[in-house]
């Protein structure tokens, strides 16, 4: 099992890991995993965006880099098998032919479908989180996982599953979490960088505000949605995401069972984030080309306006909703 992985790595002494232009603490904790267990191996780290700054309390979080590494020996995709979400890599033509023409190994564990254009080998399994695929692949082929490359499982793991209160954590997840903390994790201690990273100003609180102001309910309070456009995403995003700020914020209001959070971005792009409280995250996404968790997705487009996605989003939620209750 996992003998594909093994023979990627072989005759490799130089191996760049890849993050989509979404990083988020599954796939910073997947990325940061793999340079601690690969200690044989030189290893860099691209990702198209910034690491946003309430995942600075990850070790080593910095050696995270926007400038793509060409003098490698392959390239380890993490969290992502979906195209759009790597478009920042893929418009380059520099980088896409880089891509082509060096082994790619992917590793996730959405249930959307692969459909890079790109020559690889994957391993992808439905787990509550890509740094769990990193630590069953780690202890199968029995790579040491040292302190840092457990708490950076352990951190990945709690971000992508709610801190182990989504509906895909399974006993597995919580043996798998007493393992790393028999491997050196400490909980305790990850929460509280954690928390001191999430500390607001009183200017984010205040945008805070504003932004509940915004948010708008359909269908009878079971949809919430709030517009989130360009120059909000300039002037606070690299302070805190909008996206991270009201959320959690929206899917807990009564009655809501959908929210979605829309950017709008002056080159015409527009993405979704979706949260949940029944199973159809991931279709709602799957809709616009994107995918994810059933109780957690996203999507990217570069076709519709607001307006007209807020429609589609609208439509695609009724459907869903009316047959749930079937």
């Amino acid at each position: 099992m996992y003998n594909n992985f093994a023979e990627f790595l072989k005759n490799k002494e130089k191996i760049s890991i890849i993050q989509a232009e979404n990083p988020d603490g599954d796939s910073l904790g997947s990325a940061l995993a793999l340079d601690y267990i690969l200690d044989d191996k030189e290893i860099s780290h691209y990702c198209p965006v910034d690491i946003p700054k309430y995942l600075h309390y990850y070790q080593d979080w910095s050696r995270i880099s926007n400038e793509f590494d060409f003098d490698t020996d392959g390239y380890i995709i993490v969290d992502t098998a979906a195209e759009i979400l790597l478009s920042k890599l893929l418009d380059n033509s520099k980088i896409k032919e880089a891509l082509e023409t060096k082994p790619v190994f992917v590793l996730d564990h959405h249930e959307t479908e692969d459909d890079l254009s790109f020559s690889h080998e994957k391993i992808i399994e439905q787990l509550p989180a890509c740094c769990d695929l990193i630590y069953k692949i780690a202890k199968t082929l029995k790579f040491e996982t040292n302190k840092f490359a457990s708490e950076a499982i352990v951190s990945g793991i709690l971000a992508d599953t709610l801190g182990l209160s989504s509906a895909t954590v399974t006993a597995d997840t919580f043996r798998t979490v007493a393992e790393l903390v028999d491997l050196g994790a400490n909980i305790a201690e990850l929460e509280e960088k954690r928390r001191e990273f999430m500390k607001k100003s009183p200017r984010i609180l205040s945008y805070k505000a504003d932004l509940i102001k915004r948010i708008e309910y359909s269908l009878d309070g079971e949809l919430a949605t709030v517009h989130i456009p360009w120059d909000d995403i300039k002037e606070y995003s690299d302070e805190y995401n909008p996206n991270v700020l009201i959320l959690e914020e929206m899917r807990l209001v009564e009655g809501v069972k959908i929210a979605i959070a829309i950017k709008t971005y002056p080159d015409g792009k527009l993405t979704g984030k979706i949260r949940t409280s029944l199973p159809i995250a991931d279709q709602i996404a799957g809709y616009f080309g994107g995918g994810g968790h059933p109780y957690a997705s996203g999507f990217r487009t570069y076709n519709l306006t607001y307006e007209d996605a807020l429609k589609d989003i609208v439509k695609i939620s009724y459907q869903l909703l009316t047959s749930n209750e079937k």
